[in-house]
């Protein structure tokens, strides 16, 4: 497995936008992988969606283990822990913070954000 400190990895933190990342299913117990975006504030590593019930969301409250698999600027596998953030300030805060959600995310709308979507911060291993 690679580190966060790998300068390709260090690079696609920075700059990258989509993952695929694995999840461990809920219920059946098999890996789970599917493609989404991963969000960098202040060299924090979050994981997001729309307002609504997510699948990823679920398997990550049930088995925090989480790989990201790295394919835009590195080819590169990181494993690491969901931490699921659910203290509305925090998510505000970060809904806020996040560039890449600036176009879907403002003062407007930022409260039905911070009420109904997923939000999770993954630490590295």
């Amino acid at each position: 497995m690679t580190s966060a400190s790998d300068p390709g990895v260090a690079e696609a933190l920075a700059n990258d936008l989509v993952i695929d990342i694995t999840t461990t299913g809920r219920s059946s117990g098999e890996a789970k992988r599917l493609e989404i975006w991963f969000h960098n504030v202040d060299d924090r590593y979050y994981i997001t969606g729309r307002p609504g019930p997510r699948s990823w969301y679920a398997n990550v409250l049930a088995n925090p283990a989480i790989t990201f698999h790295f394919k835009e600027s590195t080819e590169a596998d990181l494993d690491g822990e969901a931490r699921a953030v659910t203290d509305p300030a925090e998510k505000r805060s970060f809904f806020l913070a996040a560039k890449k959600l600036s176009e879907y995310i403002n003062e407007d709308n930022v409260q039905e954000w911070v009420d109904g979507s997923p939000l999770i911060e993954v630490v590295f291993n």
